[in-house]
């Protein structure tokens, strides 16, 4: 596989989404994971490009069989990552793009971390994060102090990443991240350099 992984985690409305898109527009040879999830359809959201919606039932069969990278129970819904989407983008040489969060990343990390690269984004206070979530209009107040409730504790874990954004000033941001999915996109796991330098000695 001479592909390589970029994970983009952080609470949600920190702006991670927008920020995936300049990578896909801009990184050559990236491709974005589709994650599955249980949760609804929001308004302008299409499935197999923002997300694979689907059932509990579903998943949990999904689960057993063992075809998830990562899975997580996030919010009361499930997410997860398709082992074998994965697998197949890396043997074609891509840059994955997986927006998981916290619990998906330690889960994956421990499986591919040669070829993962992490970054986590953020908001410069809680407030500011709380104000994206109330000024997008998708979830009711109930949602929304679950979410800044559960982004407290993801702030916990952010050592665990190579590296942090603060979501403060967009182009700023934008420029960051470009420069993090252009590195990601050479990172090659130890087994193939070895690989490569075999092959080099032998011509």
């Amino acid at each position: 596989m001479t592909g390589s992984v970029l994970i983009v985690s952080g609470p949600s409305g920190a702006g991670k989404s927008s920020l995936i898109k300049e990578i896909l527009n801009h990184i050559p040879n990236a491709v974005f994971s589709v994650s599955v999830t249980t949760r609804k359809q929001r308004k302008g959201e299409t499935c197999g490009v923002n997300y694979l919606f689907t059932d509990k039932k579903s998943f949990q069969k999904d689960i057993d069989g063992g075809l998830f990278l990562e899975w997580a129970n996030v919010h009361g819904n499930f997410y997860g990552t398709s082992i074998e989407q994965i697998t197949q983008s890396l043997k074609n040489g891509k840059l994955v793009v997986l927006d998981i969060d916290v619990q998906g990343y330690m889960i994956a990390k421990e499986k591919l971390e040669k070829f993962i690269t992490s970054v986590f984004v953020t908001t410069k206070d809680k407030a500011s994060l709380k104000n994206r979530l109330i000024s997008r209009q998708a979830d009711t107040k109930e949602t929304i102090d679950t979410r800044v409730e559960n982004a407290k504790k993801e702030m916990a874990f952010i050592n665990e990443y190579e590296y942090l954004i603060i979501n403060d000033d967009f182009n700023a941001a934008r420029d960051a991240i470009l420069s993090i999915a252009a590195s990601a996109a050479h990172k090659r796991a130890l087994t193939d350099k070895d690989e490569f330098i075999l092959r080099w000695l032998k011509n």
